[in-house]
């Protein structure tokens, strides 16, 4: 039985709380690197705090807060340097770690600037991300996860920004069975009010077994579907919740190979950035335009009609009315959870055991130091999903990945590898 109190401690992500102070052990992506190339600064607000991402003309990248203590102007808007970025509206000048290093108009000789800090923090770049991290130095280094780090790929990354707080969006994807329901039988009556005809998916296969295996990043969820064996990729592999904010999936069909995480960054207590991020190869004989490895390819994600509703025939926009509709923070005091809630209970557990953690002094799951320890994460996933059965195209048309811009090149890139691969025949270049 959770508790108001226990609802409270899960779900703040602001510092000084016991969540809070988890998350903040964590990095967590924050724009792409294309956006860092086109502009001097983006305004950032993450774990409930308001920030300034910018670039200074040396190419250095800061993570500074947004706000002057002067006078209380944007950074926003502020001037790049050499060596940081100055107020528009009186020049002070501060620098990566958040100090003040110049104030043009006060007295020579002055030791103002030296009382004055808006407080600075890491940024680092991985797989076409810009990541930031608020926690204690040292920082630990970003997980290079294997999609982050695969090439050649092609990238691309949705975003929208959801109005509620992140941890009902992580207990979605420690429920394998909502797929059966809200994927499956949700999906197939919107299509059957649309067109006339009730279709019939492989995802509203009833759930014969659901179950959940710690490991050393996080949680592993498996399921057994109706006239499965157990030999099938669901329930012998499953798929992976990374600690403590990624789901990840993937598929590998006839060559070709899709890595897709599911981010979801704290913003506040009650808005999460959702980012959608998906890393293509495919059969080295086949090129790639150059146009589409050229760093990640980023969009937003609409999920509702023109009248407000949410998109329902978009699976992805099925999970966010899911989660939306639970609150704005769900009230886990009123619950009542069943037989099939054991993932969403063990999370939460998870949870209360690493904010302890933290509390004692210890570093939480999933943090990684060690150079070793980070080369390349494979997260083994199951390559042969029944989810996927429906095939790749179709699959992206009812996904937020019909948004990408090249969506018709990459469709016609797998389509060309899957041919090919089934004919036998030797791949070579395709123009």
């Amino acid at each position: 039985m959770i508790t108001e109190s226990d609802n409270r401690q899960l779900t703040s992500v602001m510092a000084g709380t016991p969540g809070g102070e988890l998350l903040r052990r964590y990095w967590y992506p924050i724009a792409t690197a294309g956006e860092m190339r086109a502009a001097w600064t983006k305004r950032v607000r993450l774990l409930g705090e308001d920030l300034v991402l910018y670039r200074d003309r040396s190419g250095r990248l800061g993570l500074i807060g947004e706000i002057c203590p002067h006078r209380r102007a944007s950074l926003a808007y502020g001037i790049p340097q050499i060596d940081g970025i100055r107020c528009p509206y009186h020049g002070w000048k501060f620098d990566a770690s958040g100090s003040c290093i110049d104030q043009p108009n006060e007295p020579a000789g002055s030791t103002f600037k030296d009382k004055i800090s808006i407080g600075g923090y890491a940024v680092g770049e991985l797989g076409g991300l810009i990541w930031g991290y608020l926690g204690p130095q040292p920082a630990p280094l970003i997980p290079k996860l294997d999609g982050f780090v695969v090439e050649p790929a092609i990238r691309m990354v949705g975003q929208a920004l959801v109005p509620c707080n992140w941890l009902q969006i992580m207990e979605n994807s420690c429920d394998p069975v909502h797929t059966e329901w809200l994927h499956g039988h949700l999906q197939e009556f919107v299509e059957e009010q649309r067109d006339g005809i009730k279709p019939s998916f492989a995802i509203s296969r009833h759930h014969v077994a659901i179950a959940f295996d710690e490991f050393e990043y996080g949680l592993y969820k498996r399921r057994l579907y109706e006239g499965q064996s157990e030999d099938a990729d669901d329930w012998k592999v499953g798929h992976p919740v990374f600690f403590p904010n990624t789901l990840a999936v993937g598929a590998r069909r006839d060559g070709s190979r899709t890595y897709s995480f599911q981010i979801r960054v704290p913003v506040d207590d009650t808005t999460t950035m959702h980012y959608w991020y998906n890393a293509y190869t495919v059969h080295p004989g086949v090129e790639i335009p150059e146009h589409m490895l050229d760093g990640v390819v980023q969009y937003e994600v609409p999920l509702h009609k023109a009248n407000g509703d949410f998109l329902l025939e978009l699976l992805d926009a099925q999970d966010v009315m899911a989660w939306v509709t639970q609150g704005p923070i769900a009230k886990r005091e009123l619950e009542k959870l069943g037989t099939t809630d054991r993932g969403v209970i063990l999370f939460r557990k998870m949870l209360e055991r690493e904010i302890d953690r933290v509390g004692a002094g210890q570093d939480p799951m999933g943090v990684i130091r060690e150079p070793a320890q980070n080369t390349v994460i494979d997260l083994h996933v199951e390559y042969d999903k029944s989810m996927m059965s429906d095939g790749m195209a179709s699959r992206l048309a009812r996904t937020q990945g019909r948004y990408y811009p090249h969506i018709k090149e990459l469709v016609d890139l797998l389509g060309v590898a899957q041919d090919r691969a089934r004919a036998g025949r030797p791949l070579a270049a395709t123009h």
